[in-house]
């Protein structure tokens, strides 16, 4: 044994040979041997998984799409085949009041602004998606935007009829995300609301400019 392990060493490419032979045994063996327990394995789950299927239930029937893909093609044809007139964007009331904010705010500050009937959705942002949607579309009546265009106080002016319906839930969902946001909210009720608390109001809310 001695002798014949002496002449592999005086023969390199014979040792190579038969190293890389061992090696090439031992590595099939062991592939095998794992091939075989991998079987075994998915034998075991498969019998497994067989044992607690639940019956499958029937396919549902595909849904229809209730509308074109294109959603802006269909979109654009019922605009086309609809016609439009401007109509005003405040009552008389409310245009009253704006018109008196206004020169109020211009007067005290003129890098003030105010605007009206503005989308809560243009002035507060949330990264919680369903809380955005519950006041992407409300809207204010008056806004006062301050120098560097941010909304700084919300105005409702609660006419006769305001309180109606579900007007009272609405405005709370206003008030609260106005609030988180750091945005005033304040009330002008009809036939409450004089002209000298409105300049007080202004006074409150907008920095004089010197």
């Amino acid at each position: 044994m001695v002798a014949a392990f002496d002449a592999l060493l005086a023969e390199p490419i014979l040792l190579l040979l038969v190293l890389a032979t061992g090696a090439a045994l031992g590595i099939a063996v062991e592939r095998l041997v794992e091939g075989q327990r991998r079987a075994q394995r998915r034998a075991y789950w498969k019998g497994r998984n067989a044992k607690q299927k639940r019956p499958e239930r029937p396919a549902a029937a595909p849904r229809v799409p209730a509308a074109s893909p294109d959603l802006a093609a269909d979109q654009l044809k019922a605009v086309m085949r609809a016609t439009f007139q401007p109509r005003s964007l405040l009552n008389k009331s409310e245009a009253r009041l704006f018109r008196e904010l206004d020169r109020m705010v211009i007067d005290r500050n003129p890098d003030w602004q105010v605007m009206a009937q503005v989308c809560v959705g243009e002035f507060l942002s949330s990264e919680d998606a369903d809380a955005f949607r519950c006041i992407n579309s409300k809207r204010v009546d008056l806004l006062l935007m301050d120098d560097a265009c941010q909304a700084r106080h919300a105005l409702e002016y609660q006419g006769t009829g305001h309180h109606q319906g579900s007007a009272a839930a609405r405005d709370a969902v206003k008030k609260e995300a106005l609030r988180k946001a750091g945005v005033g909210y304040h009330e002008v009720v009809a036939g409450h609301t004089t002209r000298s608390d409105l300049l007080r109001l202004v006074e409150k809310l907008v920095p004089l400019k010197v």
